[in-house]
């Protein structure tokens, strides 16, 4: 193996990060030949090929999947003496994807990033908002929250807060609809949910444990098409209390007798949960959290 620049490392780890060339001159500030010049003398210098190149973009090889933990340990040695150095923001730059549940994400979280955004000049946050738990051992996230903890791999994972749900329904359709005083008077409301087969995870089954064998005649994969639905009245919704208790035409159906409880949780790959970048958003979320949210009926 020949010596190579210590620097060569910051753009393999940024094309391993974006996939591509023009993404990783874009995060670096610099131009595309220059992204393939540096990372060819990488190649050069280590004998190995790093990444598999094709038109939609590159992909790392088994040498370059190997490399990686190691090039970022170095990033984020780098990262630390800026840090040590009394200037944290200096040395926080380049990408990171957030994967998050539709619920926390668009309608709790969204509403923030902005001042991570003022905070951090050079930090490229990418919120994802998923309705299905994505993978970051394939680098679909590089910090994700979710409904429950990976059930595979080798992450750092916390609670970030319980959250409460009731089920809502829109003043002007409860005027009209039949009376709920107990469970059972449900099955006269017509029912706004997921779509079943492709509730992929225990924790969104809220309709089995209010009453098993509610109908549901429209169903949608998002939250956002089910809270537009009952906000028109077409029906019942289980909805998270942060977001029902926003809409003041929302009311809350058998508040007392049914109340849901879930959680999220924020975890990140244990090789990258002390990465400055990573570290940083983990911390603000959380105080997002502690300062802004209102999860639960009982604070």
């Amino acid at each position: 193996m020949r010596r190579y620049d210590w620097n060569d490392l910051r753009f393999f780890v940024e094309v391993a990060r974006h996939g591509t060339l023009s993404g990783a001159a874009r995060a670096i500030g610099s131009d595309h030949a220059t992204v393939s010049r540096r990372v060819a003398a990488l190649e050069h210098a280590l004998g190995s090929a790093l990444f598999h190149r094709s038109p939609v973009g590159y992909m790392l090889t088994p040498a370059g999947a190997e490399l990686l933990p190691h090039a970022e340990r170095v990033e984020t040695a780098a990262r630390e003496a800026t840090e040590a150095l009394g200037r944290p923001q200096a040395g926080l730059v380049g990408k990171i994807r957030l994967a998050t549940p539709d619920g926390f994400g668009n309608h709790f979280l969204a509403k923030h990033l902005g001042e991570f955004a003022s905070a951090y000049p050079q930090l490229t946050i990418e919120l994802v908002t998923v309705s299905q738990i994505l993978s970051l051992s394939q680098r679909e996230g590089d910090l994700s929250v979710t409904l429950a903890p990976p059930a595979r791999g080798r992450f750092q994972t916390e609670r970030l807060t319980e959250y409460d749900l009731g089920i809502y329904g829109e003043a002007g359709y409860l005027a009209k609809a039949p009376p709920v005083r107990t469970r059972q008077d449900l099955r006269g409301h017509r029912f706004i949910g997921y779509v079943d087969d492709l509730i992929f995870t225990r924790e969104l089954d809220y309709l089995g444990e209010v009453l098993p064998g509610l109908a549901v005649p429209l169903q949608a994969t998002c939250l956002l098409g089910q809270l537009n639905a009952v906000l028109r009245g077409d029906g019942l919704c289980v909805l998270p209390r942060f977001i029902a208790q926003h809409h003041a035409t929302l009311a809350a159906v058998l508040p007392g007798e049914v109340r849901l409880r879930r959680s999220y949780w924020i975890s990140a790959h244990e090789e990258h949960m002390d990465l400055p970048r990573i570290r940083v958003l983990r911390d603000f979320i959380r105080r997002c959290v502690e300062r802004h949210g209102d999860f639960l009926m009982d604070r």
